[in-house]
C-alpha cells in the first residue's frame, strides 16, 4: 500500500507530487489488488473488540439469513434476536445499573455506532435496526421516567426480554410531531387511546409500544399538549394483528408493503378505546404534557445511529462490488483491472471512510452535550451517500446487479429509506442545519 501509506507520514510533500488522476489510479490498483475492504481502524482496543465481536456475529448469523428474510418478507427469526440479546445488543444505550453496557456516570455513543454499523452491514431490516427502538425508549425513560418506571422497563429492554416499538408518526402529521392528534382521554385508573398511527416499525412483534398521544384536546397548545405512554400487548408474528383487551379496547395493526427494509415490518395502527394504566404515562402525573420533550430526548441519538446504519449498508455494497471486480472477467481482463472500475471503488471507499470517521467524531460531541446540528449533518450526508454507493455497486455488477438473486440489489432497495426516516433530508437541511448555520453566522 505504497500510496495509502503516505497519509500516515508526517510529510505530505511526496503525496502532493501526484496528480489527482495518478492518486485515483494507484489507490485503485492497490485496493483491488490487495482486496482492501476498509482502511485501518482508529478505534481503541475496547471498541475494536466490540466491532470484531459483532463483525463475526453478523457474518455467522445475520448474513446467511438476510436474503431469505428480504425476498420472502419474513419476520426476524429468534435465531438472530436471541444471540444478539446475549451479546448485549439491546443494552448499548442503557446504563450499567439497569443491566446495559452504557457507563453509569458518562455517555458513550461510540459503542452504539460501532455495533449498529456492523449489524447493518449484514442486513438493515433484519439486524441493523434492532438497537434503534430500545435506544429511543431508553433515552425517553431516562429523560422523564419515574424511578419505578426505569427499574421496571430498562433492565427488561437491556436483556431483550421484551421487544419494543415507537409510535409517533400519524397519517396526516409526518414530520410535524407537534401536530400529533391521537387522543388520550382520562378514565378511571388510566387513559383510553383512540385514533391512528402509521409507520410503526416492529409493532407486531413488540410487547411494548412507546406512544405519543394528545392528553389536552386544545390543538392550539401544539407540542405542549402531548404526553408519552407505554402501551403493553402480546407479541404477534406476521403482517397483521388484532389485540383485544378484556375490558373491550383493541389495537389493530396491518403491515405496509415496502420496497426494502424488510423483516421488522412497519405498520398502520388503529386504536379503539385502548386502555393504558396511569402508571404507564411516562413520568406519571408530572409527565403529562411533556411527551414532546421526551420524544426529542429519545431521538437525540437516532440521527447519528441512522448515519451508522447507512455506513453499514455502504460497506456491504462496497465489499460486494470489490469481490465481484476481482472475480468477473471481461475482455480477457478482470473487471477490477480497468481504471474506471478502480476509480469507482476508490471513491466508494473514500466516502465510506469519511462517513465512518465523521460519525465517530459526532458521537464524541454528543457525549459532551453538543453536536445536535452535526448529528443532522452526518445523517444527511451518509444517507444520501448510501444511495449513490449502492447504485455504483449495482453498476459494477452490470446486469447481475439488477437480479434479485444478488444481495447488492437489496442494499440498493434498503438504502432508499435512510433519507426518509429519523428526519427527512429536506427537514434536516432546512429546519435544523440551515437555521443553525445562519444563526451562527
Amino acid at each position: 500500500m505504497e500510496l495509502l501509506g503516505l497519509y500516515e507520514k508526517p510529510s505530505v510533500r511526496e503525496l502532493l507530487s501526484y496528480t489527482a488522476a495518478q492518486v485515483l489510479e494507484q489507490i485503485g490498483r492497490e485496493i483491488t489488488g490487495a482486496d482492501i475492504a476498509r482502511l485501518p481502524s482508529t478505534l481503541d482496543d475496547e471498541k475494536e473488540l466490540m466491532r470484531e465481536t459483532f463483525y463475526r456475529f453478523t457474518n455467522d448469523v445475520v448474513v446467511p439469513l438476510a436474503e431469505e428474510i428480504h425476498r420472502q418478507d419474513q419476520d426476524i427469526p429468534e435465531a438472530i434476536i436471541r444471540p444478539a440479546a446475549e451479546l448485549g445488543c439491546f443494552g448499548t444505550c442503557i446504563p450499567e445499573r439497569f443491566g446495559g453496557l452504557q457507563p453509569d456516570n458518562s455517555s458513550d455513543s461510540l459503542g452504539m455506532i460501532v455495533v449498529t454499523e456492523e449489524l447493518s452491514r449484514g442486513s438493515l431490516g433484519a439486524a441493523g435496526s434492532l438497537i434503534t427502538r430500545p435506544e429511543i425508549a431508553a433515552r425517553a425513560l431516562l429523560a422523564g421516567g419515574t424511578e419505578k418506571q426505569k427499574n421496571k422497563w430498562l433492565p427488561a429492554l437491556a436483556k431483550g426480554e421484551i421487544l419494543c416499538a415507537i409510535s409517533i408518526t400519524e397519517p396526516n402529521t409526518g414530520s410535524d410531531v407537534a401536530a400529533v392528534s391521537l387522543k388520550a382521554t382520562p378514565t378511571k385508573g388510566g387513559w383510553l387511546l383512540n385514533g391512528s398511527k402509521t409507520w410503526c416499525t416492529f409493532a407486531g412483534r413488540s410487547e411494548l409500544i412507546v406512544v405519543l398521544a394528545r392528553t389536552n384536546s386544545d390543538m392550539t397548545l401544539g407540542y405542549k399538549g402531548l404526553s408519552m405512554f407505554l402501551l403493553q400487548k402480546v407479541s404477534y408474528l406476521g403482517h397483521s394483528f388484532r389485540h383485544e383487551q378484556k375490558r373491550g379496547g383493541s389495537l389493530t395493526g396491518k403491515a405496509i408493503p415496502t420496497l426494502g427494509y424488510r423483516g421488522m415490518h412497519s405498520y398502520d395502527l388503529f386504536f379503539e378505546d385502548y386502555f393504558v394504566p396511569a402508571e404507564n404515562l411516562v413520568g406519571e402525573k408530572k409527565g403529562e404534557g411533556k411527551g414532546f420533550y421526551y420524544t426529542m430526548a429519545g431521538f437525540s441519538g437516532g440521527r447519528i445511529q441512522t448515519a451508522a446504519r447507512a455506513t453499514g449498508v455502504m460497506q456491504a455494497a462496497y465489499e460486494k462490488a470489490l469481490s465481484y471486480a476481482n472475480e468477473r472477467v471481461v475482455f480477457d481482463k478482470l473487471l477490477g483491472e480497468f481504471q474506471l472500475t478502480q476509480v469507482k471503488l476508490v471513491r466508494m471507499l473514500a466516502t465510506i471512510t469519511a462517513s465512518r470517521q465523521f460519525s465517530y467524531d459526532v458521537a464524541s460531541l454528543l457525549d459532551e452535550g453538543k453536536g445536535q446540528m452535526e448529528a443532522s449533518l452526518i445523517k444527511l450526508f451518509a444517507c444520501r451517500a448510501a444511495e449513490w454507493i449502492t447504485r455504483e455497486a449495482m453498476q459494477i455488477h452490470g446486469g447481475m446487479g439488477y437480479a434479485e438473486e444478488n444481495a447488492v440489489s437489496r442494499y440498493f432497495a434498503d438504502a432508499r429509506v435512510l433519507s426518509i426516516f429519523e428526519g427527512t433530508e429536506e427537514v434536516l437541511a432546512l429546519k435544523v442545519i440551515a437555521r443553525e448555520l445562519i444563526a451562527a453566522a
